[in-house]
């Protein structure tokens, strides 16, 4: 292996960003463990790239298939360079609509499911005194859409833990970094968004409203999916990486809102807020 090529561990491999990335990785050059719920999904890729990439079945909800799979995928090429956490699913809903069981299973698919998976990558990463972990998030993990109480509350969650992780992890050699896009052409509004099960009157003026534009703008999000890949590839070979990559003009938009609206409540609040601590 070229002392310059790199393996990605890529979870959530057979649809949306995970396979773009996995594609335009393997055209690149590296290896890629792809993983996969069904990891048959993946035949094609095998076919295309039968020495540089690897298809292993992970359901990220199961934490005896993440060990299983993280000690295949190191044997398979004898290290892990990236991984991406890209499984995950979105979820619509006023937080009184959504059941119990859809708010667990979403949290542990975007939350716990990639908190396992770090868990069980790092010992890897130590040992080689290297890697990059890439947790893919959304705009609505920093500023948060009416309807996505649960789905951008699990990604908030994630990037918490992912900022104190870059911290933890930099002196072992390992990077972190956070990746929110906006509405990128993909099956997420289709395939990957769970709906709540009861959809009540009282939320139609507000959480309607945020589904209404989801699914008009379905198979005409702005945001390129290769270009998204082109621009975490930059990232993983960049010397001095971002803790936060924003991708599209739509969620650039919307992030700077969310920190001048921080600013204006800060200050506005500051007299009573500050003053709070003992003489």
């Amino acid at each position: 292996m070229a002392n310059d090529s790199k393996v990605w561990l890529i979870t959530g491999s057979s649809t949306g960003y995970g396979r773009t990335l996995a594609e335009t990785v393997l055209e690149k050059g590296d290896k890629v463990i792809a993983t996969a719920r069904k990891p048959e999904q993946l035949e094609d890729l095998i076919s295309k790239y039968p020495d540089t990439v690897k298809a292993l079945r992970l359901d990220v909800t199961n934490p005896e298939e993440i060990i299983v799979a993280i000690e295949k995928a190191n044997a398979a090429f004898g290290q892990i360079d990236v991984l991406v956490n890209n499984a995950g699913y979105g979820l619509i809903g006023a937080l009184e609509e959504v059941s119990d069981a859809q708010i667990k299973r979403n949290f542990d698919t975007n939350l716990f499911g990639a908190i396992n998976v770090i868990r069980a990558v790092l010992p890897v990463m130590r040992e080689q005194q290297s890697g990059h972990i890439i947790n893919m998030s959304a705009i609505a993990g920093f500023t948060n859409e009416l309807g996505f109480s649960i789905y951008g509350g699990a990604k908030f969650a994630l990037e918490g833990v992912s900022e104190a992780l870059q911290g933890e992890v930099a002196p072992l050699g390992i990077k972190v970094t956070i990746v929110e896009p906006g509405p990128f052409r993909t099956d997420f509004i289709g395939r990957s968004l769970d709906r709540a099960e009861e959809q009540m009157e009282a939320y139609q003026g507000t959480v309607g409203k945020f589904l209404n534009f989801l699914e008009n703008i379905e198979g005409k999000q702005p945001g390129d999916p290769g270009k998204a890949a082109e621009a975490i590839i930059k990232v993983v070979n960049s010397e001095n990486p971002p803790l936060r990559l924003v991708l599209g003009k739509y969620a650039y938009s919307k992030f700077r809102n969310k920190i001048e609206s921080l600013k204006t409540e800060l200050d506005k609040w500051e007299a009573v807020a500050a003053n709070t601590d003992f003489e």
